[in-house]
């Protein structure tokens, strides 16, 4: 059912200053737009500073597609406050914009009307535009508008040199990245559980749809709003962040040099699919390349293996120089019932959950089972809280019920808990196992349930548009506690300089830039 990791547990309860020292980060997308919810179309705000190069406000696909981007942090309700100050000042200076806080657009009404994000003059500017040109040609824009919170972790070199008797961060990267690698195999198997408890997109604007063809049942109010009655997170179905061309790549999780050699292989293997598009019409480009991936990033997965690149380093070439630093978990929705997307009980469980796939058995894995692990996502994507709901055993016929999986990992959860909150001298954690672990007996306590209820009641474009004015309103009125306003005004005066500078000391064509970056 679960693997036996009771064995590995008693090793962590006698080595409990282990796991004391876990960082971690956090990126939040969040579409801005106007007081009727329509997207808004101006250009990202001045005041914000400079997209390209401000530490922790950016853009992702779109113009209108924020992200805020925290520092490293060793202390949960610090992380979260540092977000929550960044929210407090995005809220003073987009004058009477909101920002929309679900995972799916709703009011958006052609697909032109998304401007892709700028980022200046510059090659690399530019070169991030065309990247984003690509996606949308290749893709649609809409689905990119689609938001997200990602949950970067990495555990302490003090767990590794318990757990895999490394003597250091340098001389010990392949058995750091192979425990990376056994964590990331576990998530792939139980990851599931993220969506179950967190997915919060369980219903779609009929304006979504629009020209999509699907052949998911839904169900229609009369509001106009297409909803699965049993769904957690449509964001990451078909419909979302998946790439049926990137199904087949055969890019598997189990040694650093193997993962690498299919990422490269995949930006080397050319798309008849992508050629078609062309890569420039006239003067003007529309992709980087007609390969299956542009770039590295492309890869649609629920979790990444990372390391900090280095300046001109592409995130392959940093993990062969460094292994796995880092992993980058992109599997929860926005959390609607906070004004910042994710709370701490999100973090706390993300916390458990990644320690028990570290320490658990994962046997490697062939790109036929990562596809058959998707089995199970989808079955709780589409339809976790159905009744008497199972989940696939392997890749075998054998099924489960998905309480009875999911209790007998929030038994293995809880002590972990416990080591945690006796270093800590608290009970957080094993609160955060109480709270959630009754939404197996009853799936009503799970945020796609609870967000449902509501969007069947109003409408998700109501909904939507109530969150953003009440989340505006708080956000307004708390003052910053970490930061001030004269550091993000100098963070903001800063990343103009920034930009201006990368401009300045551009040598290169454009054309030229591209080919040495991978473009065609």
């Amino acid at each position: 059912m679960i693997p036996d990791v009771s064995q590995a547990l008693s090793w962590l309860e006698a080595h409990p200053q282990a796991l004391k020292g876990i960082r971690r980060g956090i990126e939040r997308e969040t579409l801005r737009v106007t007081p009727n919810g329509t997207l808004a179309t101006t250009g990202h705000p001045e005041k914000l500073g400079a997209a390209l190069t401000h530490h922790w406000i950016t853009t992702d696909f779109a113009e209108a597609l924020l992200e805020f981007i925290t520092p490293v942090d060793d202390n949960i309700d610090h992380l979260l406050t540092f977000l929550r100050d960044i929210h407090r000042y995005v809220a003073r200076n987009i004058g009477d914009e909101r920002m929309w806080p679900l995972s799916m657009p709703c009011f958006i009404e052609a697909e032109q009307d998304i401007e892709l994000a700028q980022f200046g003059s510059s090659n690399i500017g530019r070169m991030k535009t065309l990247y984003r040109e690509g996606l949308k040609n290749r893709y649609g824009a809409l689905m990119q508008t689609i938001s997200g919170v990602h949950y970067n972790f990495s555990l302490p070199l003090e767990f590794w040199q318990a757990w895999a008797g490394v003597q250091d961060a340098e001389s010990g990267k392949e058995q750091i990245s192979a425990g990376y690698f056994r964590l990331i195999r576990n998530y792939y198997r139980f990851g599931w559980v993220i969506p179950y408890l967190f997915g919060a997109s369980p219903a779609i604007c009929s304006s979504f749809l629009k020209g999509r063809e699907t052949n998911l049942p839904f169900e229609r109010t009369e509001q106009g709003m297409c909803y699965l009655p049993y769904a957690t997170s449509l964001r990451l179905s078909d419909l979302g962040y998946t790439n049926k061309s990137q199904s087949n790549l055969g890019i598997t999780f189990n040694d650093l040099h193997s993962y690498v050699a299919g990422l490269k292989r995949a930006i080397a293997t050319p798309s008849e699919e992508f050629a078609k598009l062309g890569v420039k019409e006239g003067d003007r480009y529309l992709q980087l390349n007609s390969n299956v991936l542009q770039i590295e990033n492309e890869l649609y997965a629920p979790i990444r293996p990372k390391r900090v690149t280095q300046s001109g380093e592409t995130p392959s070439d940093a993990l062969l120089r460094g292994g796995i630093e880092y992993i980058e978990v992109r599997s929860l929705d926005i959390n609607p019932f906070s004004p910042i997307g994710v709370d701490a009980v999100q973090a706390r469980f993300l916390d458990l959950f990644l320690v028990w796939c570290a320490l658990a058995d994962a046997p490697e894995m062939s790109s036929d089972e990562l596809l058959c692990t998707r089995k199970n996502w989808n079955r709780v994507i589409l339809e976790g809280r159905k009744p008497g709901q199972t989940i696939g055993i392997g890749c075998g016929a054998n099924h489960e019920s998905l309480e009875k999986v999911g209790k007998a990992l929030f038994a293995d959860l809880r002590r972990v808990a416990e080591v945690l909150d006796g270093e800590a001298g608290n009970r957080q954690y094993q609160q955060v196992c109480d709270e959630l672990v009754a939404a197996f007996d009853d799936p009503e306590l799970t945020f796609s349930a609870r967000i449902l209820k509501a969007m069947k009641a109003e409408g998700t474009g109501r909904v939507g548009l109530q969150l953003a004015e009440q989340y505006r309103q708080t956000l307004l009125e708390e003052p910053l506690e970490i930061l001030n306003e004269s550091e993000l005004d100098k963070e903001r005066e800063a990343s103009w300089q920034r930009q201006r500078d990368i401009e300045a000391n551009d040598t290169l064509s454009f054309e030229a830039f591209l080919k040495q970056n991978g473009g065609s």
